[in-house]
């Protein structure tokens, strides 16, 4: 155990032991005979069922539902699985809140110490995930967050042992996360997907509708009046004096994701980034940069931040702006570096920009932001919307 958290093996209870033996924390042992390292006990299907069969009086049936629903979410989103939930019957997964001697021969030990417990993938008792109800459980970060107790005990249920990385979900010990922008951690994710892969994600291989109106765009670059715009698979690049109309992501750039989730460009540079879960790419022109991709932990981000949702550079600071979620980050390109203060609510740095948006560029002295089939056009200076279009305005529409 000692050796696990990062103590010195002396095999004393020494003071750092005791105080590490006091936190609550998971009632699974860090070292098991179900772990997924070498075994790699899993479901042999993807399609999984779950039945709550009780509930603690902590939380009203909605709350503790949503709960746990959400929870199994954290791991669909990032693998094929798919939880449904069943009222009555058979179900792979069993959850249920019991105290003390619950029937399972790993009795709960009262307040606080183990929080909760779940069995390997298997039948009968396989899969099962029970909750101390001398616990209290709760929706926010007093006592125990029972989304959070919940995601990593479905870890277990999956086939996940323990993580020694402290930022994992699947690190031993109680950590509160709440769910709003909750992001797993690329050490859970990594894990999951090597017992079931990644999530895949269908793309649409049909051209997009120029002048749909509904009309989303996935990310947008500008260099030089020049727009690069992103949909599903395709890429238009649009110019005032010309247009060559949508083209295969991976007939321009070979070997690039065949979707992009946010890009922006250098013009000084004749640069573009781009942007696809957790990794980035540089190209110039027809070509890719070496040395790419790199991580989004490379410009600074925390491990918590797996993806961009849209980021535009301002030529003037020469600050690069990011989103993710409601909030945004500011990165200077001339020091290589995250600038202090961040993140910070988007609304907090441009008024009127409340919602999560999926892309956006500056021009002249505006922010033209994206969201859904509506593009707004933000004044730097007045910082405010000034003008709200279709989308596909951009387009030339």
């Amino acid at each position: 155990m000692q050796s696990f958290f990062g103590l010195d093996a002396n095999g004393q209870l020494d003071t750092e032991t005791l105080e590490l033996m006091k936190q609550p924390r998971c009632g699974v042992p860090d070292v098991a005979g179900y772990n997924f390292f070498p075994r790699k006990i899993k479901w042999p299907t993807r399609k999984l069922t779950y039945r709550i069969v009780n509930y603690t009086l902590d939380l009203s049936h909605e709350e503790t539902d949503q709960a746990i629903q959400e929870a199994f979410q954290v791991w669909s989103d990032v693998t094929p699985l798919c939880f449904t939930r069943i009222s009555s019957g058979s179900a792979d997964i069993v959850i249920s809140f019991g105290k003390k001697d619950h029937g399972d021969f790993f009795p709960f030990d009262g307040p606080l110490g183990q929080l909760a417990h779940a069995f390997p993938p298997g039948d009968n008792i396989g899969g099962d995930v029970h909750f101390d109800d001398d616990e209290t459980w709760t929706s926010d970060s007093r006592a125990f967050n029972l989304f959070a107790v919940a995601a990593h005990e479905f870890g277990h249920a999956l086939g996940l042992e323990h993580s020694s990385n402290p930022r994992a979900l699947m690190y031993p010990l109680y950590t509160y996360r709440g769910l709003k922008d909750f992001v797993l951690p690329e050490d859970d994710v990594e894990g999951i997907q090597a017992l079931y892969g990644p999530r895949t994600r269908t793309v649409s291989s049909e051209t997009p509708n120029r002048c749909d109106p509904n009309f989303s765009a996935d990310a947008i670059a500008e260099i030089h009046g020049h727009k690069i715009i992103f949909k599903d698979r395709f890429v238009w690049h649009h110019n005032p004096k010309s247009q060559k109309g949508w083209v295969v992501i991976d007939s321009l750039w070979p070997g690039l994701p065949n979707q992009i989730d946010a890009a922006y460009s250098l013009p000084d540079k004749e640069l573009v980034f781009l942007f696809r879960g957790n990794k980035f790419w540089a190209v110039k022109g027809y070509n890719t940069l070496r040395g790419y991709p790199q991580k989004l932990y490379d410009l600074g981000f925390p491990n918590n931040v797996q993806k961009i949702d849209a980021a535009f550079h301002d030529v003037k600071s020469g600050k690069t702006k990011f989103f993710t979620g409601d909030e945004m980050w500011s990165y200077d390109e001339r020091l290589q570096s995250m600038d202090h203060g961040y993140p910070k609510l988007a609304k907090e740095e441009f008024p009127g920009i409340v919602d999560k948006i999926d892309a956006a560029y500056q021009q002249n002295g505006s922010i033209f932001v994206f969201r859904g089939s509506v593009q707004f056009e933000y004044s730097i200076c007045h910082k405010e919307i000034i003008c709200t279009l279709q989308a596909n305005y951009v387009l030339g529409c």
